[in-house]
């Protein structure tokens, strides 16, 4: 399923950026740049690797970098058929959409291990999130639309004992339509309760992403060699994006180069001082190298950040609202807010707790502050249709 989303421009960041990468899907969020990082990828050293040794003047013939914009004339054709008879840009855009997720047309399906430039994506048509967004913007730019690709950081998760898990990162399109309006063009839909920040990224940054992506696909199929000379290339390409450098801090680690690993996660935290896969990273490897006063220093870290994580709090008021002890799930709440006030998913949930406490007047008032802290349509519908429910069922109950 796709969908077409209304954001505006100016949409709040979240208070807390929180970000925690899976082995398999170790993704990038666009970070600081500047030429520090570009001089710390130099001094990393070569991988030396069961008799090998590759050093980084052969990353760029390990690792090509594909153009994974480029449309051949089949592509050309069918953006124009489909597009032709817009009138506005509005129109192209919903054309577009249309055609490109249509079953009659092209149906692109989703498929997590899809990766590919936008050609490949076309004529395989199946794509994972970022083959999508590199096939739509594409064909959007080539009718004239101002497609850019999307970082969406999304709410993190725990484990039942409070650990913290890996979450799913995502990457989607936004297309300018004027100064004040742009629409999402998504492949895998997110709930908007799950989306805490997003932002725009470069088409540098994309390619980026795609050699990470393949990097770590290597790793889990143990082609260490494939999986370094894509890491590194992902970092020569955008060196400032602190996950990268835990990419190749895991590559390194698994590969034996504990010096080096460690030397990538600090790296990363360089970059990104709150990057807390680099630091769940660094107590891996210290667990491994048995230095045990430092694991536990970062232990200690990561729970004190975990605990002024606004989502965290949530996620223990989700646990309490599963058993229905919906005072236990407010007081979390609270706690949450009290860290993000201005998050209208949260003004949201606290609402419906209020509502299954009775408290419908609460319950009203937290609802309308979400409908109005929210910057996405269908964000505004869904609470507007549980506001409305709620004042009828007060009305009915006076």
């Amino acid at each position: 399923m796709q969908r077409l989303l209304l954001i505006t421009v100016g949409s709040a960041a979240a208070v807390w950026r929180l970000v925690m990468l899976s082995l398999m899907c170790l993704l990038a969020s666009a970070c600081a740049t500047g030429h520090a990082p570009a001089k710390a990828l130099s001094r990393m050293p070569p991988l030396d690797f069961q008799g090998r040794v590759i050093g980084h003047d052969q990353v760029h013939r390990l690792a090509p970098t594909p153009s994974l914009l480029d449309v051949d004339d089949v592509m050309r054709n069918f953006a124009h058929r489909y597009t032709a008879d817009a009138s506005s840009p509005r129109q192209r855009l919903r054309n577009l959409h249309r055609a490109v997720t249509g079953s009659a047309t092209l149906g692109v399906d989703y498929d997590p291990a899809a990766q590919g430039s936008a050609r490949e994506t076309f004529h395989a048509q199946t794509a994972n999130c970022l083959a999508y967004a590199n096939l739509f913007i594409a064909l959007a730019r080539e009718v004239g639309l101002d497609a850019r690709y999307q970082w969406v950081d999304l709410r993190p998760q725990w484990t039942r004992m409070g650990e913290r898990v890996a979450v799913r990162l995502h990457v989607n399109t936004v297309v300018h339509l004027t100064r004040r309006e742009r629409l999402m063009v998504d492949l895998d839909p997110l709930p908007a309760r799950d989306i805490t920040d997003s932002r725009e990224i470069s088409d540098t940054d994309a390619q980026a992403l795609f050699h990470s992506n393949i990097a770590m696909d290597a790793l889990a199929g143990e082609q260490i060699e494939a999986a370094w000379a894509n890491a590194v290339r992902a970092l020569q390409l955008s060196p400032g994006m602190s996950h990268l450098w835990v990419n190749l801090g895991v590559v390194y680690r698994h590969a034996g180069h504990y010096p080096a690993a460690e030397s990538a996660y600090m790296q990363a935290l360089a970059v990104d001082a709150y990057d807390r896969s680099a630091m769940n990273n660094l107590m891996v490897l210290y667990g491994v190298q048995g230095r045990e006063k430092e694991r536990a220093e970062w232990e200690l870290r990561v729970t004190k950040y975990r605990d002024r994580n606004p989502y965290y709090h949530a996620w223990l008021g989700d646990q309490a609202a599963e058993k229905q002890d919906w005072r236990d799930a407010l007081a979390h709440y609270r706690e949450a807010m009290s860290l993000a006030p201005a998050d209208p998913g949260l003004m949201f949930s606290t609402g419906l707790i209020f509502r299954q406490l009775g408290e419908l007047k609460a319950a009203l008032r937290y609802i309308d502050e979400a409908r109005r802290h929210a910057t996405l349509v269908s964000e505004k519908q869904a609470y507007t249709v549980e506001y409305e429910q709620i004042s009828r069922r007060l009305l009915a109950g006076q």
